[in-house]
């Protein structure tokens, strides 16, 4: 018996992977995030399955359906959504599983960043405009930062921001990146990046907020901020250059 914890994916169906969904598929107990994983993933779960939403449920009660599966023998899909790595809340399962001994393990899924690059068409590291992708979010209601991580710190690279759980303090995150950005610097808001009812917000760090609250999205919704959503004018990587020899390309070309 083992407990697969299994991305889903950002939301559309066909996005899990064929890992994911062929351990979906073969698991007689199936829990999911029923707040951020669609129901379309979750129906490749074998006929008479145990499906349950854990939207609403606390962590005692999930491990307890763990553990009722472990008695029983049968192995757990514990679906989320995005990538586990990644504000999943896996940690807290997996220290528990250890003490009780349950066998565990992880299949990765595609994050939420990745589905939001693909659809701004964007790649966010660009050749001298940013080499650096930092995936954070802020401090509200959710346990507070940790060390030096707030968007004052983080902001100082310059790096292309993926901000996560934070739409609702847009001003705040505005406030601490205009400093180091600009007023300027372009913002992208998706909102439930690969569903049906998607949102794309585009504006800079001076008006995006009035723009998120005219359309009302107030969950849901990843912010990415920097320079690599505007930028035309940047160098051709170094990977393809004619002139640039590897391992791969021991000759320049003419």
């Amino acid at each position: 018996m083992t407990v697969h914890f299994i991305g889903a994916g950002p939301g559309a169906a066909d996005l899990i992977t064929l890992r994911g969904r062929d351990l979906i598929e073969k698991c007689p107990v199936c829990l999911y995030a029923g707040s951020l994983v669609p129901e379309e993933v979750v129906a490749f779960a074998p006929e008479g399955a145990k499906v349950m939403d854990t939207a609403p449920m606390v962590l005692g009660a999930i491990i307890d359906e763990m553990v009722q599966a472990h008695e029983q023998g049968f192995d757990v899909a514990r679906v989320h959504s995005g990538d586990p790595s990644l504000y999943g809340a896996i940690g807290e399962q997996i220290r528990r599983l250890e003490e009780l001994e349950i066998p565990y393990d992880i299949c990765p899924g595609v994050p939420a960043f990745a589905a939001a690059s693909a659809i701004l068409k964007t790649e966010f590291t660009l050749p001298e405009v940013s080499q650096t992708i930092i995936l954070t979010r802020t401090a509200m209601k959710s346990s507070p930062m940790p060390n030096n991580e707030t968007l004052d710190v983080l902001g100082s690279s310059g790096g292309t921001l993926a901000i996560h759980l934070s739409v609702r303090n847009l001003k705040q995150v505005c406030a601490d990146l205009i400093p180091h950005y600009g007023e300027d610097c372009p913002v992208a808001v998706i909102y439930r990046a690969t569903w049906p009812d998607e949102l794309t917000i585009l504006g800079n760090l001076s008006d995006i907020r009035q723009k998120v609250r005219a359309a009302k999205i107030t969950r849901t919704a990843l912010v990415i901020v920097g320079r690599v959503l505007e930028s035309q004018n940047f160098r051709d990587s170094a990977l393809y250059d004619p002139k640039h020899v590897h391992v791969l390309r021991t000759k320049r070309s003419a």
